[in-house]
């Protein structure tokens, strides 16, 4: 019962001020195909502008229903993940409702905090929990800090042997969902 949603409201830019980021569309694939890979029931899109959600809608349909569902199978089965929603808050509810409770919800972030939740604890957790979870990645410079009452914890960030940390959001995805979830 594993749930991604990437984030683009509401997140921070560079200065730290409240914004609505782009959909792009490498991010929609790329991460549809780590989210098919991994087993999780649905990729929420999440974005409040019509635009980007049409936008989405338009990308997954080339997938799904056009050309590109029949000249690639694989990326079709990718593509059945994705779920366009306008908040957070609806996918949560999406989630609830198909389990008949709510999900253990985690935030990601590229900044250390001593209140972290550790990979190799929640990869425990998971484990044995009964429950659904859903990982939330933000876009652009991360999630807004109103989202923390949402969420169960925060995870550690994701840090190579170097001191570099700027990850795109799809290879942070696949290496969460690798950590989480991989079969090693």
């Amino acid at each position: 019962m594993r749930y991604i949603g990437l984030v683009h409201y509401p997140v921070l830019n560079r200065a730290g001020e409240l914004i609505v980021s782009a959909v792009t569309n490498l991010d929609i694939h790329d991460i549809a195909r780590a989210a098919a890979t991994y087993d999780v029931m649905n990729f929420f899109v999440i974005t409040p502008l019509e635009r980007q959600m049409a936008l989405t809608r338009e990308i997954m349909g080339h997938w799904l229903t056009g050309v590109g569902g029949t000249l690639n199978a694989d990326r079709k089965k990718a593509m059945e993940t994705v779920r366009v929603v306008s908040s957070v808050g609806e996918a949560l509810s999406a989630i609830e409702n198909r389990h008949g409770r709510s999900p253990e919800v985690y935030a990601t972030t590229a900044c250390r905090r001593p209140d972290a939740v550790s990979w190799r604890y929640l990869r425990n957790h998971i484990d044995m929990l009964d429950a659904p979870v859903c990982l939330l990645f933000g876009t652009a410079s991360g999630l807004a800090m109103e989202l923390l009452p949402l969420v169960n914890g925060i995870l550690e960030p994701i840090y190579g042997p170097g001191d570099y940390n700027h990850l795109s959001v799809r290879s942070a995805v696949s290496v969460a969902l690798d950590r989480l979830f991989g079969c090693y």
